[in-house]
This record gives structure tokens, C-alpha cells and sequence, in this order.
């Protein structure tokens, strides 16, 4: 069980989290979903231990992550960034082996098991034929994928992903999320910041809505995926009606109206 009890976290001066608690078991697949600067990256951070909570905790199995050591951490959760902000001078099948880092020894390198584990992550997520390619060299969508196959490779049993399909084309984004759907059955909890409700709905088994900090909704798909509530959540006026295929609530914006019906910049044309 992943847990965060009362967790508040942020940066210099600036409080970003106020109060979270959440539970997140094995095989779940949870969308952290909000408007821009409610939070979700920031929850992602702590959730990893890379950024420490200012008050409560976060815990892995009941062990704060604060008390794990680095590589302990790091073999049981793998993280993939919305933007790296440096991009190492390798080629793919190098940068997707850098995941397998935790598992090694003190006195050994790199074993064949860890390059059959980068070969078969780059196999699952379609980038085996950029394996020799310079990662600098890579698309925004093909190092998108190539650093899902190094979280992959990495082996953990938590992944936490911000805006994993950001740059990728549609048919690329539903490979991805088809892949994670099938890890998540097998035991893998995943943790994903996502912008569009409409694939969060169709691929997450809950949603947790964030907003200003704080959690505002929580619940399974058909739970939470209400009008009024995305509505007021986004402060525009959304509409649910179910998907032709699959029967899963999807949304639709109105363009021009605001949560309240009243079209948007009205308020300040009648000040």
C-alpha cells in the first residue's frame, strides 16, 4: 500500500500540497487529474521521494520514504517525467538500461538479465528499431516512449508517469495506455498525472481530482465522471454522454460557457 497521511509539500516559500491523504493499492491503475498548477506534479514528486514532504508522510508498505535509502527506493518505484530536463548523450538501448541501475552490485556492472530486461521494455512500448539511436536525436513522442520502457525496465512494483503521452500521436498514446492496462492486471501500481479526462476515463480504474493543493474528488470512473462536478472542478461547462464503443462516461466541453452557464468574460463586460 502506497499512503499519503496528511501530506503537505511545496517549494521555497511556496505551499503547493495542503493536507493530502490517499491510499493507493497493487493493481490500480489512478488518474491524478485537475487544472494546471492544482498540484498533480507536485503530488507525483513527493509519491516518488524526490521532493520531501514539509509536514505528514508518504509510505511505501507502512515504511515512510523518507527512512528508504535511495536505490532501496528506487527498486520499488520508477518514475517518468513530463519534460527531462537533460537528456544523457547515449543511445535508447543505453538510456533504457540506466533503469535496471538499482539492481545492480557494488561490484558487477550490467548482467545479461539486465540487457534481455531494456531488450524486452523497448519490445513492449514499439522502440526496439530506435534501440541505436541517439537519444538527443530522439522525436518528443519516441523519447516519451523510450523512457516508459526505462521506468519498465526498471522492474518496480509502483510507477508513477506525468503526462506520459505528452508529444505522442493517437494511435501511439492507446499503445501506451493499452500496455499500461495490462501491467496494472498483473500487480502494478500506477500512478499517472493526466491531461485528458476523456483517456483517464477510458483506460483508470479511479480518479483522484486535485485542485488549489487539495483532493476534490476521489472515486471509481463511474463514480466521480459527473457533469456538475467536472463542471465546477474545471470552471467550464462540461457535459458526460457514454462512449459508442465502450459505454465509459466521456466528456465534451461547451465551448464559450462558463460552470455557472454564463458565457465566459460576461461578468467582466457587465463591470
Amino acid at each position: 500500500m502506497m499512503e499519503c497521511r496528511a501530506l503537505h509539500a511545496g517549494y521555497a516559500q511556496t505551499e503547493v500540497l495542503h493536507g493530502i491523504d490517499l491510499r493507493i493499492a497493487q493493481d490500480e491503475l489512478v488518474g491524478l487529474l485537475g487544472p494546471n498548477g492544482s498540484g498533480k506534479t507536485t503530488l507525483l514528486l513527493a509519491l516518488s521521494g524526490v521532493l520531501p514532504a514539509r509536514g505528514g508522510d508518504v509510505l511505501l508498505d507502512g515504511t515512510p520514504l523518507a527512512a528508504m535509502a535511495p536505490r532501496e527506493r528506487a527498486r520499488r518505484i520508477a518514475t517518468v517525467p513530463q519534460r527531462p530536463e537533460v537528456i544523457p548523450d547515449v543511445d535508447a538501448f543505453s538510456l533504457v538500461l540506466m533503469g535496471r541501475y538499482p539492481h545492480t552490485g557494488p561490484l558487477r556492472g550490467y548482467t545479461a538479465v539486465d540487457h534481455d530486461a531494456a531488450a524486452a521494455a523497448l519490445a513492449a512500448t514499439g522502440t526496439a528499431h530506435l534501440a541505436r539511436r541517439s537519444a538527443a536525436t530522439l522525436s518528443g513522442g519516441e523519447l516519451q516512449r523510450v523512457l516508459v520502457a526505462r521506468a519498465l525496465a526498471q522492474d518496480t512494483d509502483t510507477l508513477l508517469l506525468d503526462e506520459v503521452t505528452a508529444g505522442l500521436d493517437v494511435a501511439r498514446m492507446v499503445e501506451v495506455f493499452d500496455l499500461l492496462a495490462q501491467r496494472y492486471r498483473h500487480g502494478l501500481r500506477i500512478v499517472a498525472a493526466i491531461h485528458d479526462i476523456n483517456l483517464a476515463a477510458l483506460y483508470c480504474t479511479r480518479l483522484v481530482f486535485l485542485k488549489s493543493g487539495r483532493v476534490v474528488l476521489d472515486g471509481p470512473v463511474a463514480q466521480v465522471f459527473d457533469e456538475q462536478a467536472l463542471s465546477d472542478i474545471y470552471e467550464t461547462r462540461i457535459t458526460v454522454h457514454p462512449h459508442p464503443v465502450t459505454g465509459t462516461p466521456q466528456a465534451s466541453i461547451v465551448p464559450g460557457v462558463g460552470a455557472a452557464g454564463v458565457p465566459h468574460g460576461a461578468a467582466h463586460r457587465a463591470m
